[in-house]
């Protein structure tokens, strides 16, 4: 799992690199506000999207190991979590960065 975690952020560290020329000033972000300037957030806002999934893996795999450490249901639950969190974290920081560059 640590490998999938560290593939994702390697893999939106080398699409910013490439793309951080053309990120304009400021990035739409809060798609849950209506349309126009009120989505639009300071470019470097775009990493809270990781920090968010790489502290969500952290407090997941943290929970599972302090109240969790026998139970291979909860575990099989936690992995499919931290799975669909990586991916679908991913998905997003790759959709607005290259949508908006």
């Amino acid at each position: 799992m640590i490998g999938l975690l560290i593939s994702s952020n390697l893999i939106m560290a080398a699409a910013y690199l490439l793309k951080m020329r053309s990120i304009p000033p400021q990035i739409p972000i809060l798609y849950s506000l209506p349309i126009g300037e009120d989505q639009l957030v300071e470019w470097w806002m775009i990493f809270i999207i990781p920090f968010l999934m790489n502290t969500l893996y952290i407090v997941n795999t943290a929970i599972l190991k302090r109240f969790f450490p026998q139970e291979q249901f909860v575990r099989a639950l936690v992995k499919y979590a931290n799975t669909v969190i990586v991916i679908i974290s991913a998905y997003i920081f790759l959709r607005i960065l290259l949508s908006v560059s």
